[in-house]
């Protein structure tokens, strides 16, 4: 698989729409990094056109690169910043200003069966995985947050070896910055907005200068600089094929080690509850050897859907309609899962098919490699 610089040569648009009405507020929200499929659709415009419906390419991506080609990945989610009290006073308000970078230390959550005296009084289901909790603090630390969102490959490769040695300048914060361009149309020869499709948002999305966009794709390599099209209106990407190194170590986590316990999900995954459109942090058959999960909210994505609402007052359910909302969510990069004495057969991130079923989207998410886990050990 080969990797590629993708860098924007402007603003970058994810648009969203939604029919106004007048007196609703106005609602907008722009998804970035993109998903796998949008840079994948760009990416693959560049090859040589060919006929053949099979779906033979791979991908993985995307991540960030910066200008000295270091790669950055989504920051564990289960790490945590610790701060040393001075003079044995107590945090005081503002003092945690600039927390994600002023830290003495980081370290990570545990399950809450290996503090069960400290935590006894917390309550939760037992038909649910046990929560993830803080450690035992030495005297005078405090937590004053999290890392920033974004690690170095080579820190997330010693954090999977079950290290625990990290500098401020492992992590950084978001590269990028949003601008939300409102549109409006207006019924013709008045001056009131159109009831429907009148109203839609664009979210351009500008990268700090000197980072860009990494992603890997099977297939034919591009022996040579390309531009393609990515997001809406038409802006375009240079495409530039590059070697990176830590990529081979990071790909040597893909498989469980003989002392493996725990994974980092490295893209976003899919773990849908049974044949429902319902959808959790972990697939429903890892539960009984999962120890703790650590994650975040769900991305939504997806497009349109038809949905099929309960009558009030009523078990009677109407017709399918038409509505904006997203198909499905998917857990956020950068999820952990802590595993007991036995790992679970099916190591992704995505739904199981049954014996004889064949899912066209399902197959297509796997080989862009949606729910990809490396596997690390904890000490």
């Amino acid at each position: 698989m080969q990797l590629y610089a993708i860098d924007p040569l402007d603003v970058l648009l994810f648009r969203e729409a939604k029919p106004f009405v007048p007196g609703e507020g106005a609602w907008a929200k722009g998804l970035f990094p993109p998903m796998s499929i949008t840079v994948f659709q760009a990416l693959r415009s560049a090859l040589e056109h060919y006929e053949t419906k099979k779906r033979d390419l791979e991908f993985i991506g995307p991540f960030l690169l910066d200008a000295d080609n270091t790669l950055w990945l989504p920051t564990p989610k289960d790490l945590l910043a610790i701060r040393v009290g001075r003079n044995n006073s107590e945090p005081t308000e503002g003092s945690d200003q600039d927390a994600t970078k002023n830290w003495e230390r980081v370290t990570h959550l545990v399950s809450v069966e290996e503090l069960s005296d400290i935590w006894k009084a917390i309550s939760f289901s037992s038909e649910v995985v046990k929560p993830m909790v803080p450690p035992q603090l030495e005297d005078g630390e405090f937590i004053c947050g999290r890392p920033e969102s974004w690690i170095k490959a080579e820190a997330l490769i010693r954090y999977l070896q079950g290290e625990n040695d990290y500098k401020p300048e492992d992590f950084h914060s978001d590269p990028w910055k949003a601008q939300v361009l409102p549109h409006i149309q207006v019924e013709s020869g008045t001056r009131q907005v159109k009831d429907e499709d009148g109203y839609f948002t664009e979210v351009a999305m500008r990268l700090k200068p000197g980072w860009k966009l990494v992603a890997g794709m099977s297939g034919k390599n591009l022996d040579e600089q390309t531009v393609v099209r990515l997001g809406g209106e038409g802006h375009r990407a240079i495409v530039t094929p590059i070697n990176l190194s830590i990529w081979q170590d990071v790909e040597k986590c893909y498989k469980p080690g003989k002392e493996s316990n725990f994974a980092y999900l490295l893209t976003p995954g899919l773990a849908q509850v049974g044949d429902e459109p319902t959808y959790g942090v972990y697939p429903q058959c890892w539960e009984e050897k999962l120890k703790g999960v650590v994650s975040d909210r769900a991305i939504l994505w997806g497009g349109v859907s038809k949905v099929s609402r309960r009558l009030l007052n009523s078990e009677e359910r109407q017709e399918a309609e038409f509505t904006l909302l997203p198909q499905r969510a998917f857990v956020p990069p950068g999820s952990v899962y802590l595993f007991r004495d036995t790992l679970p057969e099916n190591q992704e991130v995505l739904p199981v098919s049954k014996p004889g079923e064949q899912k066209d989207w399902l197959i297509t998410f796997k080989q862009l490699n949606y729910g990809k886990l490396l596997w690390g050990k904890r000490k």
